[in-house]
């Protein structure tokens, strides 16, 4: 049997680390049974929002008068717009949506419904972000500051695609622990101000920490690649694939079995009475 779900009914209070799990699994069967339409349009939306973040945090990175570690944290704070875009405003990404494991460890979902969601939510995230990208690019914003804002796309994309496939493996599973805590943590909360709040830091914590959110690379790496064609280079697509793949699949692990199957453990497996 399941505890019993319990907390206080007040509007003033959070809601119990109990009914997060439970208002979690609920969350999850309704986004293994949105329409297929539906599923697209959100992620499309997801995938352009997250891209929003990176936007504004590249910003941030292209300001040389900024130390280190305050620009790394004050460019992971206004990241965080992406992330409660999609939580307030209604969108489905694919990193959030690794937390549908909770559902499956109940066989609520079959693995082919999990799978399906992270296929179409992932594809749709990469076409919305990439899309951005692609606007952002014709809207000549990275001409801002001198052109060191393009600079800056150019050296972030220049880095991750660069990255051995160990360490995009290992920084995508730990973005991920973090973002998905922080939408774990979001639905604790009653309102907007609660759900901003429970995000900011642990998105902070990811970026400033140079771990690997897919879904903003899906945004950058295609930055990097539209301005290298503008600079006539020759286009890196291999280096976009050699970031994804390994990301995606830390992601994965990060948010469905270090978050999602843990808590999964903790309150929602099955107890003899």
């Amino acid at each position: 049997m399941h505890e019993p779900v319990v907390g206080s009914d007040s509007g003033f209070d959070a809601y119990s680390p109990t009914q997060i799990a439970e208002r979690v699994h609920n969350a999850a069967l309704a986004k293994a049974r949105l329409p297929l339409l539906s599923l697209v349009m959100l992620s499309l939306l997801a995938g352009a929002f997250i891209g929003l973040g990176a936007l504004f945090c590249v910003i941030v990175f292209s300001d040389p008068t900024l130390g280190f570690a305050v620009s790394r944290v004050l460019g992971g704070a206004v990241f965080s717009l992406g992330l409660l875009l999609v939580v307030v405003a209604g969108a489905e990404l694919f990193t959030g949506n690794n937390l549908l494991a909770i559902a499956w460890a109940e066989r609520a979902v079959t693995t082919g419904d999990v799978l399906k969601n992270w296929l179409v939510v992932c594809a749709a995230n990469f076409a919305g972000a990439a899309g951005l990208a692609a606007l952002v690019f014709l809207s000549g914003h990275a001409e801002l500051n001198g052109g060191a804002i393009g600079g800056t796309y150019l050296e972030i994309a220049a880095a991750k695609s660069s990255l051995p496939w160990w360490s995009a493996f290992f920084r995508g599973v730990l973005c991920n622990v973090l973002v998905c805590l922080a939408v774990w943590m979001a639905l604790a909360g009653r309102s907007v101000t609660d759900k901003a709040v429970a995000i900011l830091l642990p998105v902070a914590a990811f970026v400033a920490a140079g771990f690997e959110h897919s879904v903003a690379n899906m945004y950058l790496l295609p930055m990097g690649l539209l301005l290298q064609a503008a600079a006539g280079e020759p286009l890196a697509w291999a280096g976009l694939a050699r970031n994804l793949v390994p990301v995606i699949a830390g992601n994965i692990v990060g948010g469905s079995v270090l978050v999602a199957l843990v808590y999964w453990v903790i309150y929602r497996r099955p107890r003899a009475d």
